[in-house]
């Protein structure tokens, strides 16, 4: 049986994006670790996500791009948490965030710089986000 961890996670794709088989692995990956899932599905909006977090009381939104416009798609997440009270919600984002020639040494801190908690390539493992999430929540 799946300990019950009592902390929502708000997950989906953001904006344009369609691509939804990573975060559904993630989903699953989360529910088995115990989590409560909010899944928002493909082409979420910021708002919509904010809009999960707070009805849902999350501890953390997790979003996925793969389209590579996470740059544009992305950009001024982190303020429109504050604005709606969630200074200090855990944002993480994951996928393939950018097009073109970046590396992923000059790809993280772009998403850092937004106020992500957490950023991550399209090859991390999923074991990995659960294991950060419970550290950034403080769950033992």
């Amino acid at each position: 049986m799946t300990e019950d961890l009592n902390v929502t996670i708000v997950t989906g794709t953001i904006g344009d994006d369609i691509h939804s088989l990573g975060i559904k692995i993630i989903e699953h990956t989360l529910r088995n670790a115990g989590f409560k899932i909010a899944s928002m599905g493909i082409q979420t909006s910021q708002e919509d996500f904010i809009k999960a977090a707070r009805e849902t009381a999350a501890g953390a939104i997790l979003v996925s791009s793969m389209s590579g416009h996470a740059r544009i798609l992305c950009q001024g997440f982190r303020e429109k948490c504050t604005e709606a009270g969630l200074k200090n919600i855990v944002l993480y984002l994951g996928g393939k965030l950018t097009t073109g020639d970046l590396t992923w040494s000059e790809t993280e801190p772009l998403f850092l710089k937004m106020g992500y908690n957490r950023v991550y390539s399209s090859e991390t493992l999923p074991g990995q986000v659960v294991i950060d999430l419970k550290k950034d929540l403080g769950i033992k």
